[in-house]
């Protein structure tokens, strides 16, 4: 399993950001796909997932209405578009192979992207 995040970037207060991440090593389309983030000093929290097909997604309240999740299946890629982006939003964004709510270990993430919301 291989997945390489990208589009990390600092960032003013209310500012957009789109992530990307590469997969390879497994069959994308066949698993449910999400988006984490570790903030300075806090524990790995899920924010969004996405199911195999693209139709169907979730996302945790902090980020709900301002962050939209896709998948390109014949990219086999993941995207989170950021918006209205706030400091509590910096944090290393992590993309992974797992469903809702859960946190995977290392081995079924990326290495991590630095999102950095600052004026």
């Amino acid at each position: 399993v291989r997945l390489v995040e990208s589009g990390g970037d600092l960032v003013q207060p209310g500012g957009s950001l789109r992530l990307s991440c590469s997969t390879s090593g497994f069959i994308f389309t066949w698993y449910d796909m999400s988006w984490l983030r570790q903030a300075p000093g806090k524990g790995l929290e899920w924010i969004s997932s996405i199911n195999k097909g693209g139709t169907n997604s979730a996302y945790a309240d902090s980020v709900q209405g301002r962050f939209t999740i896709s998948r390109d299946n014949d990219r086999n890629t993941l995207y989170l578009q950021m918006n209205s982006l706030k400091s509590e939003d910096t944090a290393v964004y992590f993309c992974a192979k797992c469903g809702k709510g859960e946190l995977p270990d290392s081995g079924l993430r990326g290495q991590g992207n630095q999102v950095t919301v600052s004026s």
